[in-house]
């Protein structure tokens, strides 16, 4: 869904819209989207049995590759991207030949992204939904318990994470040129922000990322870009050796 938002976000900007405004667009259509996708993910797996752990792997990447394939017949194997005034510009600081050169598309999407786990982290933290959301995690029993349906609260939060896949997709494609297989690149390191940062620390995902971030720099500058993707597996293994609840799990 997160490349299927940078290129629903390329058909918009290609109109003439802002890929941001674009992404937040298109953020209530992606949530119904979502909204369908677990309604039909419950109705034909989940009521039916157990192994919701091994049903959901198995339904969820089938999807990804539907999506893949899907935007390969619409678009080919072809790389895309956007244009707007803060791609391609840069911010410089520092004295003249020792200044720094920082890219406003980078600024820009770590602004956005920034907002975004505010606003998430406010939202489950102190809505009833929001730590409903975190219960249905921790104990979907007791959350029957208390008079609230575990599917509809499951329903309503993978809605919230497809339309944030949305914004993500705009984020995405506005920092680089995108193309069907861009999404295998960021399993791993999704898997390895998560498992770092620990399931629901949504501020811990900003620790994640940056320390999963300049790990993969330092790799880059030393080895080379052939050991760069086994950074992440490699965080990924030392996290769940030492600590597995995460640095900011509990």
């Amino acid at each position: 869904m997160l490349v299927a938002g940078s290129y629903a976000t390329y058909m918009l900007a290609s109109r003439g819209m802002d890929p941001l405004l674009a992404g937040l667009v298109l953020m209530p259509v992606f949530f119904v989207i979502g909204l369908g996708l677990y309604q039909f993910y419950y109705l034909t797996f989940e009521r039916r049995g157990s192994d919701q752990g091994l049903r959901g792997i198995a339904f969820f990447f089938g999807i990804a590759f539907i999506v893949q394939v899907g935007l390969i017949l619409a678009f080919g194997v072809d790389q895309r991207m956007v244009e707007a005034p803060y791609i391609g510009s840069s911010y410089e600081f520092g004295e003249w030949l020792n200044s720094i050169r920082i890219p406003n598309r980078m600024l820009v999407a770590f602004g956005v992204a920034l907002a975004l786990t505010v606003t998430l982290t406010l939202y489950l933290g102190h809505t009833f939904t929001g730590r409903a959301i975190k219960a249905v995690a921790q104990d979907e029993g007791a959350l029957r318990l208390m008079g609230a349906s575990s599917v509809a609260i499951k329903r309503w939060a993978f809605g919230i994470a497809t339309a944030t896949c949305a914004l993500a997709g705009a984020l995405l494609i506005t920092i680089g040129p995108v193309d069907p297989n861009l999404y295998q690149l960021y399993i791993g390191r999704t898997f390895c922000v998560v498992v770092l940062a620990g399931l629901g620390s949504m501020s811990g995902t900003i620790v994640a990322g940056l320390i999963l971030g300049v790990a993969e720099s330092i790799v880059l500058s030393t080895a080379g870009t052939a050991w760069a993707p086994a950074v992440a597996f490699g965080i990924l293994l030392a996290v769940l050796g030492v600590r597995p609840a995460g640095l900011f799990g509990r």
